[in-house]
């Protein structure tokens, strides 16, 4: 029974939805043009003629008609409607003169207090598109007045309001007066910050803030220090608000101290036994305005300021998180991973990785120590294990690292670390083992626009490592290696990737150098139509060994197909080679899809490699954002 009373409810919204699209009026307008009959369409499209007689829908639809027009300054039209005879009427028809439109004749826009000083104020009220002489419109007027409105409550003018907001319109003389007067008050700083519910050295906290108590408050600040509280991973929950019920003193404080010092010294004053109006004025002298704010400006109360409260609620100590995955490159691939995000009231973390592909096997561990500045400064402190067996590469691999990162203003990340690596391997059939200890520093900077599918970003990394015997390392070379890569959309639907990347190893003896060290291109990151690391001098057996030098680029132009769907065409170029300048690079172009899905981009690519005769197409597909 109950089943059958939800199916007849849900049959009889389906009928009321399909009538209420059916009665719509459909108004059908002559004599103007978009976007004013756009605007009048827009007006009539919710009006249901069943729930009128034709006589008052006829003054509905005029009605409505000219309350359209009015945004666009025509006051006084000539409007005559005629409907349908069906019953209910489904269209009208309306013949409408628009008559003269009106004109702004006068124009004033004045910020008084801080604000006055304050340029996005300034820059709102010049970038009003209305000037005198200009027909009216409203759209443009509500902007700016919304926008002044937004601006003071971003900016920190909490005591802010509109003094005077006047649109007069006299259509008799086809002119319109509009005023404008935003009063901001004082500008508040940003006062004390208050954190609760943290397990988390306070200090550290605080260190996080973008702002310091005193200066200009800013509301995307405040939403910022929110940001960087969640990603520092400690907490479950984060908070981050001004208090409003605190943003201004209402009340004066007794008489015997004097106002102007209660204020400075007791903060929050109590509302003190005000007498009725009545009685004050019998009793107490009579205060003038004039005297008032002669007063005020002797004893200018201190710069208004705005407490930060910060709720917190800890995250758990252990989380886990699995996934499954496939690529061209690897085929299927599953990861398991184990995050302790706090370990200690100073913040410390540690996390483990396992990572399983057929080629490759992996586990990883990273203990990380931030500093004051929790997320520019940190120590690291790195494990791993890795097993390969992929084309003729064979390596067991066991590493250490110890690595100090700073974050400077300009968003670069330095990197200096030390790294011990002991790989026992085979590569191109000659098998060696070495122990080596080398430092190294790189610098990288990433930005992007929607980290998911990004439409504007762009990702750089320089790294030197350097290894010598004479500290007891097996090997002696430096290395380097730099990528770039770059992002950019042209208009709304066309997508531009590109990147390069360039790689050098200087040695005596490059077979002391492990494979986990030497160049290789080749795949789905790399030059596509080509095998993963295929592309890499030989030996005389025609096995890989791998190259000294590495030179890799690519370029992709996206075009959007259909909301989520996009189409993509590309050209890759590159080699790994022994001595510069290669004589030739392999290239491969082709044809791809892309897919924006709720986890990331799913990219599918067949590509054609130009200088690959057994092999005449590949197919490459991938899940995961560029970046």
């Amino acid at each position: 029974m109950g089943r059958g009373v939800i199916s007849r409810m849900g049959a009889a919204a389906l009928c009321l939805g399909m009538a209420h699209g059916a009665l719509a009026l459909e108004a059908r307008v002559d004599g103007v043009t978009d976007p004013v009959a756009e605007n009048i369409r827009h007006y009539l499209s919710e009006l249901e003629a069943a729930q009128y007689d034709r006589r008052r829908l006829e003054g509905v639809v005029v009605r409505r008609a000219r309350e359209a027009m009015r945004v666009y300054g025509y006051y006084e039209p000539r409007i005559s409607p005629r409907l349908d005879q069906q019953e209910p009427p489904r269209y009208v028809e309306l013949a409408i003169d628009p008559g003269p439109q009106v004109v702004v004749q006068v124009l004033e826009v004045r910020i008084e207090g801080d604000a006055a000083r304050d340029g996005p104020f300034r820059d709102t009220v010049d970038d009003l598109p209305l000037q005198v002489g200009d027909p009216l419109e409203h759209a443009p007027w509500d902007r700016m007045r919304n926008r002044l409105a937004n601006l003071a409550l971003e900016r920190g003018y909490f005591d802010w309001s509109f003094t005077d907001r006047r649109m007069e319109v006299r259509p008799f003389d086809e002119s319109a007066r509009l005023y404008l007067t935003l009063d901001s008050g004082r500008r508040y700083t940003f006062g004390n910050i208050t954190i609760r519910g943290h397990h988390i050295v306070e200090d550290r906290l605080r260190n996080i803030a973008p702002f310091e108590p005193g200066q200009p408050y800013l509301a995307g600040q405040v939403a910022l220090y929110a940001q960087r509280l969640g990603q520092t991973n400690w907490f479950s929950s984060v908070s981050v608000r001004p208090r409003l019920d605190a943003r201004r003193e209402l009340a004066l404080a007794p008489p015997t101290v004097g106002w102007w010092n209660a204020v400075a010294t007791e903060g929050e004053a109590a509302l003190p036994q005000v007498p009725s109006t009545r009685t004050a004025l019998a009793t107490g002298p009579r205060l003038s305005a004039s005297a008032l704010a002669a007063v005020a400006r002797v004893h200018a109360p201190e710069q208004p300021s705005m407490p930060i409260d910060v709720s917190l609620a800890p995250a758990d100590r252990h989380q886990f998180e699995t996934g499954i995955g496939y690529a061209t490159d690897v085929g299927p691939r599953m990861n398991f991973g184990w995050n302790q995000p706090w370990i200690n009231r100073f913040g410390h973390s540690l996390e483990h990785d396992l990572f399983v592909s057929q080629p490759e096997q992996q586990f990883t561990g990273t203990y990380l120590l931030p500093l004051d500045d929790p997320l520019r400064d940190q120590y690291r402190f790195q494990y791993g294990l890795r097993h390969r067996d992929n084309q003729d590469t064979r390596t067991n691999e066991a590493t250490i690292e110890a690595a100090r990162r700073w974050e400077f203003d300009n968003r670069w990340v330095q990197t200096l670390f030390v790294r011990a690596t002991y790989e026992d391997f085979t590569q191109g059939g000659e098998a060696e083992s070495v122990f080596i200890y080398y430092p190294g520093v790189s610098w990288s900077r990433t930005r992007t626009r929607d980290p998911r599918f990004p439409t504007w970003g762009d990702r750089q990394r320089i790294t030197f490592e350097y290894s010598d015997s004479v500290w007891g390392s097996d090997a002696d070379f430096l290395r380097m290696t730099g990528n770039t890569e770059w992002i950019r959309m042209l208009g709304d639907d066309l997508r531009f990737v590109t990147r390069l990347g360039v790689g050098a190893i200087e040695t005596d003896d490059f077979s002391q150098v492990p494979p986990s060290l030497r160049f290789f291109a080749g795949g789905d990151r790399s030059v596509r139509g080509y095998g993963f690391e295929t592309l890499a001098p030989r030996n005389e057996e025609g096995l890989l060994r791998g190259g000294q030098q590495m030179l890799v680029g690519s370029a992709e132009l996206q075009r959007r197909v259909s909301g989520n769907w996009w189409g993509a065409a590309f050209v890759d170029s590159g080699d790994a080679f022994d001595d510069w300048w290669p004589e030739t690079l392999n290239t491969g172009a082709g044809l791809g899809v892309r897919w924006i899905s709720p986890v990331g981009p799913v990219r599918f690519d067949i590509a054609h490699p130009f200088d690959d005769e057994e092999n005449s197409w590949r197919l490459h597909f991938a899940i995961g954002p560029e970046f």
